[in-house]
Order: C-alpha cells, then sequence, then structure tokens
C-alpha cells in the first residue's frame, strides 16, 4: 500500500479511532488526554492498515482491536493508577463483598457508600474507576483470543476470534449482553446506555463488569 492510500485510509477510518478515544476517555477518567489518545489510536490504525492490506468487511473489528490496544498499552505504560490507588481499591472492594456477605445481597449504592464512608459522588467514582481496571484485563484476554488465532488479519482467524467471542457473549443474560453490544459494537458511553437502558451510569458500570468477568473466563477456558 502506497504511503498515498495510507493517508486516504487513514482520514476515511479517522472517525472510528475518535469513537473509541471518546469511549475510553470517559471510562478511564481522563488519564489521558483524549487528543493524546487520538493520536496513539491514530498509530495503532495504521499498524492495522499496515498488517491487513486495503480494508473491506471485515476490517472493522480488526482495526478496533489494535486501535484500542494501542490506546490501552499506553495507559498501561503510563502506571495510570498508581501502586497504592491499586491496593485502596483492592481493599474496598474486599469490604464490599464482605457487606454482601453479611446482607445476603448485593448491596444498594446507598448502602455501599455508607459502609466505604464515601459519598455519592466518590463511591459514584470509586466504580467507574473499578470498571476501568477490569476493562484493561479484559483487553488482554481479546489479545490473547486473537494470538491463540495466530493474530493474522485473515479471514479463519478473524473467523476463529469471532467465533470465541461468540461463544462468552452467550455466557451472559440478556442485559449484559446489550451493555456489551453497546460498548464495543457501537462505542456508547456510560451515560448514552443509561440513558437507553433506564439506569444509572453506575449500573451501567457494574454491568459492565459483571459481563467482562463472565466473558473472561469463558475466553481463558476456551
Amino acid at each position: 500500500m502506497s504511503p498515498r492510500e495510507e493517508q486516504r485510509h487513514l482520514l476515511a477510518w479517522a472517525p472510528l479511532v475518535k469513537r473509541i478515544a471518546r469511549q475510553l476517555n470517559a471510562q478511564v477518567s481522563g488519564a489521558i488526554a483524549r487528543e493524546d489518545m487520538e493520536q496513539i489510536g491514530l498509530m495503532g490504525l495504521l499498524e492495522a492498515l499496515r498488517r491487513y492490506g486495503a480494508p473491506d468487511d471485515g476490517f472493522a473489528s480488526f482495526a478496533a482491536l489494535r486501535v484500542r490496544g494501542a490506546i490501552l498499552d499506553e495507559l498501561r505504560r503510563q502506571d495510570w493508577r498508581p501502586r497504592a490507588v491499586r491496593q485502596e481499591s483492592h481493599r474496598l472492594r474486599d469490604e464490599l463483598r464482605a457487606l454482601t456477605r453479611r446482607l445476603g445481597r448485593e448491596p444498594s449504592a446507598q448502602e455501599a457508600a455508607a459502609a466505604l464512608d464515601m459519598s455519592q459522588d466518590e463511591f459514584h467514582q470509586f466504580q467507574l474507576d473499578d470498571c476501568a481496571e477490569e476493562l484493561l484485563s479484559f483487553d488482554e484476554v481479546l489479545q490473547e483470543a486473537a494470538g491463540q488465532a495466530h493474530a493474522g488479519p485473515g479471514p479463519e482467524e478473524q473467523l476463529l476470534v469471532r467465533r470465541s467471542l461468540e461463544q462468552a457473549l452467550a455466557s451472559l443474560s440478556e442485559r449484559e449482553q446489550r451493555v456489551i453490544q453497546m460498548i464495543y459494537e457501537f462505542e456508547l458511553s456510560y451515560k448514552e446506555i443509561a440513558a437507553v437502558l433506564d439506569l444509572s451510569d453506575a449500573r451501567v458500570c457494574q454491568l459492565n463488569k459483571s459481563a467482562l468477568a463472565k466473558m473472561k473466563a469463558a475466553l481463558q477456558a476456551h
């Protein structure tokens, strides 16, 4: 592919990069400026073009994975959640699990915030950050699934990855499937999904986390 063709395809697929950057920026609390995410994503798109060749009907999913992977690799490189913050997050999750055992059910947001001595806003931010950390680990599993298919752009390899993801999706509830579809296929933000499903964005975050955990387990078992 000539440099001129690469430039033409980069311009044509730039909206995909912008959507993914917008989505990830909302989910990781602005750890990297959105404009920087877009620049990193464009580099991932260029890599996708050079590995795939001229885009066809299967290019969108291949490119999206590469763009997301490039941005998330940079987040990991920058250690966007310092160790002390991660340790505190683990402690809070342990307290929430203990509260759930005591109640015999999942606590409400109000109960959880009170138990953790947080305001509603602080608990909301904790939930979003917790989901972002889970998002990064799920992306690693997606990369692993692609690696098991030899990470190639060919139709057979992409079909293997797609089948693995379809099997993982089958393990989800209907609502979890809708959330995953809206996030990873339509690139909607938590707030946009919350408006569609008439939920809080924190609840969408919880559904996303639950779905990712189930899919991760299903992909690893595949």
